[in-house]
């Protein structure tokens, strides 16, 4: 397969590969290929005891909580490194025929327990760089084998330049397999997906797959699982059509629904004409006019899952990607479209919406001309969607 390997250390590397194997053997999978170990990411392939063959690419660290000078007592880490320390960057490698899964992980063998970053998030990395969690953390995952949480993380080419929140998924060796499976579900989700499900994945119903029927000639008659209809609140056959019709098969259906879901109300709308989606990448979500006006652009983002004490939902409003020359391109400007709104999914499970004109959003403390990423759903925004196209349609 087609990815960029590395050099390292066989003995270093030898534990690591061991717990892996250990973790799929405790699931009852028969390993059929396993890679050498002076050649890393390391890639397996496997037989679960259900039948199903799997592939993972496993970029695999070791975690350690060794004290360090001028770092926190209570942090654990894992150094994400190959090789020598060089200013390159390294795409981290996804199967485009999906036959492989992607993990990208820190592994601690003598506590037991794995912590899994976002392979998507991470893609392009620096090697030698620092992964820190907390000791909390880690105790939540081995008390309950499965554990998931928000983590900030802080760029240092420029001062507060904030690169996008990721979510790190932790458990135990016995849900080492759950993992592979979660993340071969949670490519591409934003943040606040990816939190969603990886709950959803400490439900040991997730676990018990449907038994396969024979396939059909054409998708009539082919049936959706109720529950995934009933959480997306659409047809079966309009999922279908949906996840059929979306020309970026990287992106996750959920990011399709939620503007399927915000097109749907915005046509009730009265006054409003010309909504749909836009196919643009790097471009707003939707656009329409509303009473005759100018085409106005609507931006849809997911919000985090989880609150600020106070119960104030939040949004982490920047790409995930930035220019290598430019850092400050990871964030948004006011220009870019009209309208921002909120889908609330990932915190209350329905699909409902909060707007706010982009105007009336804080500007960024360090870039010029750019948006603050770190937003609040306050009293500036609101459920009242014709109130904001109003000032939008009368704005020049």
């Amino acid at each position: 397969m087609p990815y960029e390997t590395f050099r390292v250390q066989r003995a270093a590397r030898e534990p690591i590969a061991k717990w892996m194997i250990e973790a799929l053997e405790l699931s009852g999978c028969r390993l059929l290929f396993a890679s050498e170990l002076d050649k890393a990411p390391f890639r397996y392939t496997f037989e679960t005891p259900m039948g199903e063959r799997i592939g993972i690419v496993a970029y695999a660290f070791l975690a350690n909580s060794r004290a360090t000078k001028n770092r926190p007592a209570d942090e654990h880490r894992f150094q994400i490194k190959y090789g020598g320390k060089d200013d390159r960057t390294h795409e981290i490698f996804q199967d485009p025929f999906q036959l492989y899964t992607t993990i990208f992980v820190g592994i601690n063998p003598e506590s037991g327990f794995f912590v899994a970053a976002d392979p998507t998030i991470h893609s392009p990395t620096r090697f030698f760089i620092s992964l820190e969690f907390k000791q909390h953390d880690v105790d939540r995952a081995l008390k309950t084998g499965w554990a998931s949480w928000e983590r900030s993380r802080l760029g240092t080419r420029v001062a507060r330049i904030e690169e996008p929140i990721e979510v790190l998924v932790a458990g135990t060796k016995k849900n080492f397999l759950r993992l592979i499976r979660f993340e071969r579900a949670a490519v591409g989700l934003d943040p606040g997906h990816r939190q969603l499900l990886a709950e959803k994945f400490g439900e040991e119903s997730l676990l018990r797959l449907p038994k396969l029927a024979a396939k059909p000639t054409t998708s009539k008659g082919l049936k959706v699982p109720h529950s995934i209809a009933q959480e997306f609140q659409l047809e079966q056959s309009e999922i279908l059509d949906l996840i059929q019709s979306a020309p970026r098969l990287k992106m996750a259906v959920r990011g399709w629904v939620a503007e399927e879901q915000l097109r749907r109300k915005l046509v009730t709308i009265p006054g409003v004409e010309d909504c749909v989606r836009m196919e643009t990448e790097g471009g707003a979500d939707l656009r329409l006019r509303y009473l005759g006006s100018r085409k106005l652009e609507v931006e849809c983002k997911n919000v985090l899952r989880q609150t600020l004490a106070d119960g104030t939902i939040r949004l982490d409003f920047q790409r995930t990607r930035a220019s290598k020359s430019d850092p400050c391109s990871r964030y948004y400007a006011a220009k870019d479209f009209d309208i921002v709104a909120a889908c609330l999914h990932s915190r209350t499970e329905r699909w409902e919406f909060r707007y706010v004109l982009t105007g009336a959003l804080d500007a960024h403390a360090v870039c010029k001309g750019k948006l603050d990423h770190r937003v609040r759903l306050d009293d500036r925004w609101t459920s009242n969607v014709q109130k904001v196209l109003e000032a939008a349609a009368s704005s020049t």
